[in-house]
């Protein structure tokens, strides 16, 4: 691919919204803070000066309600995209997301449809602790009639949020903190990431690695680490968590008979909990498989980044766990150095 047009996954979120509110009349979008200058974190930049403020517009700091009226939108035929910041505080609108967005088209029978996108940003990032970084997403994965979608390169950022606007269904678009200084390659033609496909981001035969949103990048560091000693990974970017593609990674698991899960929230009846799940259910009596899943530490997020360092999963303790995992002996122990020349690691495509 000769001179790939590169984005940060920043602009990738703004064209796809952009694009697909050029294309249809009905896309609007709200949220705290849509409006201001800052343009969360300049995901709506622009967007207020091109299409006004009856389809751009800020909201008040009453999730609940503004839920509410988002599905009301959806209802009445609009393409709501419901901008929530931070994705602790969807918890104020669960009973609107879960026993009415995800649940109308089936109550009402097939007459009533919700399509909103709701936008909602996890992770670390300069000390937020623990009422800014936690990622809940496997509380929505739970839900019958809401897909969640999590990418992680600039390049699904653009067509998971294209196909999200589209789909009939509540989606819950699930953006890392951290992702949004990521750069890749973004076709300027829209298209769609839709749902039901994982990426083998980078193949290999000695343990597969499925990192969730920003735990991609850690996995990718965690591969390079353990190329560097002789094993082979494989990762996995589920970029959908639901509907989730088992498929891809119980073939690469039946490959490897390895499977380290990492993921940006506990492990408890976490994403890493369902998907080793559904891959020992679908692998018993055809594989012998070692396990490992990774992801927050049992106790609340911690604000300091000294604390952060040991509670969240890395590119070395990745490595780490992946080693114990392929040379089947948890008496062989091996943590890498760090490595100066990973630091910025990106995957870039193609695709």
């Amino acid at each position: 691919m000769s001179n790939p047009r590169i984005l940060s996954y920043v602009e990738a979120v703004c064209e796809a919204t952009d694009q697909e509110m050029a294309s249809d009349p009905a896309v609007i979008v709200f949220g705290l803070d849509v409006d201001d200058p800052k343009a969360i974190q300049g995901t709506t930049r622009g967007l207020l000066e091109k299409y006004g403020k009856e389809r751009v517009f800020g909201t008040p700091l009453s999730e609940d309600a503004m839920t509410g009226a988002a599905i009301g939108m959806a209802q009445a035929g609009l393409r709501p995209i419901h901008v929530h910041i931070r994705m602790d505080f969807l918890m104020l609108a669960m009973n609107q997301l879960i026993n009415v967005a995800a649940k109308s088209h089936y109550m009402y029978g097939g007459q009533v449809s919700v399509p909103i996108v709701v936008r909602s940003m996890i992770g670390k990032s300069w000390g937020q602790g623990a009422q800014h970084s936690q990622g809940l997403y496997s509380f929505f994965m739970n839900i019958p009639g809401l897909k969640v979608a999590a990418p992680t390169t600039p390049y699904d950022a653009k067509g998971c949020l294209i196909a999200a606007i589209r789909d009939d269904n509540p989606v819950m678009y699930v953006e890392h903190r951290i992702l949004h200084f990521q750069k890749g390659y973004v076709p300027e033609a829209s298209y769609t990431v839709a749902p039901g496909k994982a990426r083998i981001a980078v193949t290999g035969t000695d343990v597969t690695l499925v990192g969730i949103s920003y735990m991609q990048i850690e996995c990718l560091r965690a591969q390079k680490y353990l190329e560097s000693v002789g094993i082979s990974a494989e990762v996995i970017d589920p970029i959908w968590l639901s509907p989730l593609d088992i498929d891809t990674i119980v073939e690469s698991v039946l490959k490897t008979g390895n499977l380290c899960v990492v993921d940006n929230g506990w492990t408890t009846c976490g994403a890493s909990a369902e998907i080793i799940a559904q891959v020992a259910e679908r692998l018993q009596g055809k594989r012998n498989v070692r396990f490992k899943r990774m992801g927050f530490a049992p106790v609340t997020c911690p604000p300091t980044p000294y604390l952060e360092h040991l509670y969240y999963p890395n590119g070395q303790t990745i490595a780490a766990a992946a080693f114990e995992l392929a040379k089947g002996d948890i008496e062989t122990k091996w943590m890498p150095a760090e490595r100066e020349d990973l630091k910025d690691i990106e995957f870039k495509g193609p695709f």
